[in-house]
């Protein structure tokens, strides 16, 4: 494979997202090439995917129905205003999304990214309730430790505090609910822990608090993916599932990193068997190769919107780029690649050797917790005294260096490989981590 790519000389204009920005200038770190599980650097070197890109590629890296798809929409059909207009592949997704949701989720909202999926989501169940006349209910309830993105309305019910600290009040009306995390209790659990879910019943005492007249909807992901992997208990999310519906709170899944086969479901919803109100979703959508988020809803809210006259716009929301053309031929050769490959139920296969191999890491130095469910798995590791993050980093570092790609977040190791992955390379991914672990100071 050709490495042609040159490095650039100068990296001082891009100022990089989530990244150490000084250290990374230092001793930049670039990829240049990738297909199926691996990525090439710009040295010549093949680096295992051990994270899907960003929880992304969930079919790995250029696979040839998405290439083609892109290439032969662009040349036909470049961009297409969403605005008034339409095209037929946008209408074609949104119809093969619907095939594969869960039962109850009918029409769909296109978007660019999981941040401004979140975003619409909130938005439609605030416009849901008023248009239902409860405009009342404008409260939004998230988690703490979740992660919604990092816009305005993602970071105000998300529950990250570096991702909340610098940006001011944020929005007014949200409470959060607790995380389910509890490493005294569920320390190496495997699958779903054991203990915590009696935490579902902290929103009861929420709405006792507020009135659930003035409550909108609860956000939370099923399994907390950018936080560290935080699983939830049995029970607890269709606990969650009866709270809201007694109270009329609408119920938001975020379902980025959990959709579409990460769990060894389609969705998030369907490992838990529970049926959101609305459910959000982006990255594997196009396999993370074009941005692109789809938002689904009931018919129960679509509907409520679809009264008036009919020339006038029911909702004021969308983007330049709903739906776009080429996003929309990269989704469709997406979902096609997944069903020809089996690969939105391929995780539930995998997944008992997943567990093994992770487990395996216990009793190595400074890890206090491992955790998995589907084909995703986190290695929690003892923090340094005074020196947060920089154990794990340290790990990361390493990794990159032996030729595996991790993700770190806080001093947490999360591990997520494309759903192609091999159990030789589940293998190496470990082996790896092991003999990294075992040199850590």
């Amino acid at each position: 494979m050709s490495t042609t790519t040159v490095v650039p000389n100068d990296l001082n204009a891009f100022w990089m997202p989530f990244t150490a920005n000084r250290q990374f200038k230092k001793s930049p770190r670039m990829f240049v090439a990738a297909k199926d599980m691996h990525y090439t650097t710009s040295d010549g070197r093949q680096v295992l995917d051990g994270t899907a890109g960003l929880w992304c590629c969930n079919a790995g890296h250029a696979r040839p129905k998405i290439v083609e798809a892109i290439a032969k929409q662009a040349a036909e059909l470049d961009y297409a205003p969403a605005f008034q207009m339409g095209h037929p592949k946008a209408f074609e997704l949104a119809n093969r999304l619907i095939d594969i949701a869960p039962k109850g989720l009918d029409h769909v909202l296109f978007t660019n990214s999981g941040s401004e999926s979140v975003e619409t989501a909130l938005k439609v169940a605030l416009a849901y309730h008023r248009v239902k006349g409860e405009g009342s209910r404008t409260r939004l309830i998230g988690r703490e430790r979740a992660y919604h993105g990092v816009n305005f309305g993602g970071i105000s019910v998300g529950g990250i505090v570096t991702n909340r600290k610098m940006f001011g009040t944020l929005l007014a009306g949200v409470d959060h609910m607790p995380h389910t995390h509890n490493l005294a209790k569920n320390a190496f659990s495997k699958g779903l822990p054991e203990y915590g879910t009696e935490l579902a019943d902290e929103l009861e005492r929420i709405v006792t608090l507020h009135d659930a007249s003035t409550i909108a909807a609860v956000i939370v992901e099923p399994v907390a993916g950018s936080t560290g992997v935080l699983i939830p208990p049995p029970g607890y999310l269709k606990r969650l599932r009866e709270i809201t519906k007694k109270h009329g709170i609408l119920l938001i899944f975020d379902e980025v990193i959990t959709g579409y086969g990460r769990l060894g479901t389609p969705f998030g919803a369907d490992y838990f068997d529970v049926v959101p109100d609305i459910m959000v979703t982006a990255k594997g959508l196009t396999n993370g190769v074009i941005p692109m988020g789809a938002v689904m809803v009931s018919a129960e809210i679509h509907d409520a919107f679809m009264n008036g006259p009919e020339h006038v716009i029911e909702f004021f929301h969308g983007y330049t780029y709903s739906g776009n053309p080429i996003a929309s031929a990269a989704g469709l050769a997406t979902l096609e690649t997944y069903k020809d490959e089996g690969l939105l139920t391929r995780g539930a296969e995998l997944a008992p050797k997943w567990e093994s191999a992770l487990h395996s890491l216990k009793g190595l130095p400074h890890v206090i917790d491992i955790r998995n469910i589907g084909l995703v798995g986190a290695i929690e590791l003892e923090p340094i005294a005074g020196q947060p993050t920089k154990r794990a980093f340290s790990a990361f570092l390493k990794a990159f260096e032996q030729g595996v790609l991790i993700r770190t977040t806080g001093d947490i190791i999360a591990l997520s490989p494309p759903l192609i992955v091999s159990e030789s390379q589940i293998d190496q991914i470990v082996t790896t981590l092991a003999g990294i672990l075992k040199t850590l100071e």
